[in-house]
């Protein structure tokens, strides 16, 4: 089942980028991310009071790593996410954000001291190969022409806080439940962001044209790659561990390739299949290794 969700995550995710995208000229980034939070929190408010209400004492006593996993995930990933793609390419934003496992395996050995299998190591490089023949379109020679700008940075920047994220929720409250522990760091984030979006809005955003379009782009983004996404990437990552649930990231070209040619008409070649299969090829090789980690404590 973890694999089913973590799958969903992505495919959320995906459709998540390209209404990012779509929507970068009509609302300003912070904003368009404050207004996503905000109406997911509606949403869920009516199931999440009485739960805040039971788990007052919990949540109290847990704040600053609630806080903590909050700000990483609900403040900063896609609101950087959102501004890189106001200024970078598609193609800078797919291959920093395909860096999000190793950025998680990296973070797992160096700090955590995790053990991770030469068998993990090698599906990340076969899964990356394969990201990389997607990204190029066949053409690796196309990657001595990379630069970095502005937006690539910020990009890099959301990527660091992701794979933080990830790693960090081993350490999260097991005594929470799983929507309490959501809802919470919705409403962390939320609070968080609010004076960033009216400071946007107020100095440097356009008056927002409201249309059907930017109605149901919002209500996409609030359930499916907010509630949905990350309610699912929390039960994979607590199933499977941050390294092998970060795999799945490397499904984000792949699921952004079919909705391209789905709802945009656009042609599918060679370089497509291939690199999907070694992406897959990679994952599988990954997520059944047969070397377990080594427990971890919890750094004092």
């Amino acid at each position: 089942m973890a694999y089913i969700l973590l799958t969903l995550t992505v495919l959320f995710w995906a459709g998540n980028f390209v209404l990012g995208r779509s929507m970068h000229l009509i609302m300003s980034p912070i904003l368009m991310a404050e207004l996503r939070w905000l109406l997911a929190l509606l949403l869920i408010s009516p199931f999440l009071l009485p739960k805040l209400k039971q788990n007052k004492t919990l949540i109290l006593q847990h704040w600053p790593m609630l806080t903590l996993l909050s700000i990483l995930s609900v403040a900063c990933f896609n609101t950087f996410i959102y501004l890189g793609l106001t200024i970078t390419t598609a193609t800078n934003a797919t291959i920093l954000q395909s860096m999000i496992p190793i950025v998680i395996l990296l973070i797992s050995a160096l700090w955590l001291k995790e053990s991770v299998s030469k068998q993990q190591w090698l599906g990340v490089c076969i899964s990356m190969s394969g990201v990389l023949l997607l990204i190029t379109q066949g053409d690796i020679a196309s990657l001595l022409n990379y630069t970095i700008n502005q937006g690539d940075i910020y990009v890099l920047i959301a990527v660091v806080f992701w794979a933080l994220y990830s790693v960090l929720l081993r350490f999260r409250p097991a005594n929470i439940d799983g929507f309490t522990f959501f809802g919470v760091t919705v409403l962390i984030g939320s609070i968080a962001l609010l004076p960033f979006a009216i400071l946007e809005y107020h100095f440097y955003a356009t008056p927002i044209v409201w249309h059907d379009n930017t109605i149901m782009t919002i209500v996409y983004m609030a359930v499916f790659p907010s509630i949905l996404a990350y309610i699912f990437w929390n039960k994979g990552v607590n199933e499977l561990g941050a390294a092998k649930a970060g795999l799945f990231i490397h499904l984000m070209p792949c699921f952004g390739l079919i909705l391209s040619s789905f709802f945009l008409n656009e042609e599918i070649y060679s370089f497509h299949i291939g690199g999907m299969l070694l992406i897959f090829s990679g994952i599988y090789l990954a997520i059944f290794t047969k070397v377990s980690l080594v427990k971890v404590k919890q750094p004092s």
